[in-house]
Parts: C-alpha cells; sequence; structure tokens
C-alpha cells in the first residue's frame, strides 16, 4: 500500500551544498548565499554547473578541505603550518613549485596515515 501523501522536498542550507559542492560559501553569488538550496538544484547544480561554479572550481578560492586534497596533505597539516585561510589555485600552484620543506613533510606524514589506515580497513576485514 503506498501513502496518498506527497513528496516532501529536500532541502538544504547554502554552508551544506557550498561543501557538497567544494566551493567557499563567501565566493557564491548573494542569491546562493541567501537562499535555500533544493536536492534537485543541487543535482542540476552538479550536472551543469553555471559559468560562477565552473570558475570558482577552477580558480577558488577554495576551502581548506579542497587546499589540502590539491597539495596532498591533511587539514590538520595545513594549519600546524599557519595556513588557516582559504587560497585562491595560483596561490596552491606558487605552494607546490616552491615546495617548500614543511609541504614534503606533510606529504610524507599524509602518504603513511592513509597507508595505515588502509592496512587496518584490510585487517578489519580479514577478521
Amino acid at each position: 500500500m503506498t501513502s496518498s501523501k506527497p513528496k516532501s522536498i529536500q532541502t538544504m542550507k547554502p554552508a551544506t551544498a557550498a561543501k557538497k559542492l567544494g566551493v567557499l560559501l563567501s565566493a557564491t553569488p548573494a542569491d546562493f548565499q541567501e537562499g535555500v538550496i533544493t536536492r534537485d538544484e543541487l543535482n542540476a547544480l552538479q550536472s551543469a554547473p553555471p559559468e560562477w561554479l565552473a570558475d570558482l572550481r577552477r580558480n577558488g578560492p577554495h576551502p581548506k578541505q579542497v587546499v589540502a586534497a590539491k597539495l596532498r596533505v591533511s587539514t590538520s597539516g595545513l594549519l600546524r603550518n599557519g595556513i588557516t585561510g582559504p587560497l585562491t589555485t595560483a596561490e596552491i600552484d606558487a605552494l607546490k613549485a616552491e615546495n617548500p620543506p614543511w609541504l614534503e613533510r606533510e606529504r610524507t606524514i599524509h602518504a603513511e596515515a592513509r597507508k595505515e589506515a588502509l592496512r587496518l580497513k584490510q585487517q578489519r576485514q580479514n577478521v
């Protein structure tokens, strides 16, 4: 037996939608920041991003999770080395080109942590 009640529309706050899109909320257009985003609108933004979204993804400023992923370090590693705010793609590329000692160190730490997490996951699966 099916319910005659109409399906409710799922909505989310702009901050949640921005996080799911991998962009910095403060860099999005005002109408995005002030509105409520439905699941269908989010899906549409992901499948056919408007120019503002494509530009943000390409050039930034990027939130710390994206910065960390692009640099192949953890967000904690960024904080340990004084990077507390968003960075643009150009700033990330400059850091990669400079390749400071802290970046090499944090990449090694991050890689080792990922390897250990994978080892533990495989160990749990084999038990």
